[in-house]
């Protein structure tokens, strides 16, 4: 049976409440088992082993600290939803994205697409804006 709206909206909302605290069980728990998880343009590539998706988020919340997010759009299908949002905060050496010790303050695009099954998360797909983040971060700059 299709969830509804406020359904889907809990279930994100919760997911990202996670991310927002740093929280890696809460977000682990969101998601049902052999969910899918994939993050672009992490090296981490696809995986749906809980114990690897638990790892992926604790390397992350050491090198990220959000200051805040701003809803773009959200949109819904049955059973599955994108959502689209500006996110804002500090990267600690941007490994996650490909820029090895470059730190700083960025704003990027995220553009989340998520399937559900049985009140859980059965697919999470994260699409960064990759450009955006390596131009604040001064990858390609030479210094003087």
């Amino acid at each position: 049976m299709p969830l509804n709206r406020a359904e889907v909206d809990r279930l994100i909302d919760t997911h990202f409440q996670y991310e927002a605290t740093d929280d890696v069980e809460g977000v682990v728990s969101s998601l049902a088992e052999g969910a899918e998880h994939h993050v672009v343009p992490s090296p981490v590539g696809i995986t749906t082993d809980r114990e690897a998706i638990r790892a992926f988020y604790a390397g992350m919340f050491k090198d990220l600290r959000g200051s805040g997010v701003t809803p773009v759009r959200r949109l819904y299908g049955e059973n599955f939803a994108v959502d689209e949002a500006i996110w804002h905060g500090h990267i600690e050496d941007g490994r996650l994205f490909g820029c090895p010790g470059r730190s700083g303050q960025v704003d990027f695009r995220l553009l989340h697409v998520f399937e559900f099954d049985g009140g859980k998360i059965r697919r999470e797909n994260v699409w960064c804006d990759l450009a955006a983040i390596q131009a604040q971060l001064g990858v390609g700059e030479t210094s003087q």
